[in-house]
């Protein structure tokens, strides 16, 4: 009679291990049935945030003021630059209606500019970031026939932030189609 207590009493054990341990893999199961979504998810993002970003790098213009002719600017009272002659502008950040670059994405930027003028005016520009002078070119009426200068800057940008050219007071440029007053500039990565 004892062995056969013994017996139902080993039974009943091995029963209620079995089914802790069915229990054990059952909660195993679920938390790996957790990890595998959890990493489904973060693969989707992954691969959203590559495209985004693969997107956001293609960012880069290059324009110069002339697209036909001759063209002479400034003095003006409406002192910012509108380049015409769109050499590229990947990513359309630049605005050949208003000469505004406005940054897609948070990053760091590379802008450059040349300008090209005559003795009879003060001749440059300024590279403006959200209203506020970065840096210019700069050359004032002298007696020799034509100035040129040119200048670069990186610049930390947040998206949505604007960049663009301002002649100096009483400044003028020349340019034509041999490309002389440009503005360039393109994403060196985004932050």
């Amino acid at each position: 009679m004892r062995t056969k207590e013994q017996l139902i009493k080993n039974l009943e054990d091995k029963l209620t291990d079995i089914e802790r341990q069915q229990n054990d893999v059952e909660a195993l199961e679920a938390r790996l049935n957790a990890t595998v979504d959890e990493l489904t998810r973060q693969k989707a993002e992954m691969d959203k945030l590559k495209k985004e970003n693969e997107a956001a790098s293609q960012i880069a213009f290059s324009v110069s003021l002339a697209n036909s002719g001759e063209i002479y600017r400034g003095p003006c009272t409406d002192k910012t630059l509108v380049f015409k002659r769109i050499f590229s502008n990947t990513g359309n950040a630049y605005s050949q209606s208003t000469g505004v670059f406005t940054a897609p994405v948070n990053g760091l930027y590379y802008f450059s500019f040349s300008t090209y003028g005559y003795n009879t005016h003060v001749m440059g520009a300024i590279l403006m970031k959200n209203g506020v002078r970065q840096i210019s070119t700069y050359d004032y009426t002298s007696v020799d026939g034509s100035d040129s200068s040119s200048n670069a800057a990186v610049l930390q940008l947040a998206a949505g932030d604007k960049v663009h050219m301002e002649l100096w007071d009483n400044g003028r440029v020349f340019d034509n189609l041999n490309g002389h007053t440009t503005f360039s500039g393109f994403l060196l990565f985004p932050m």
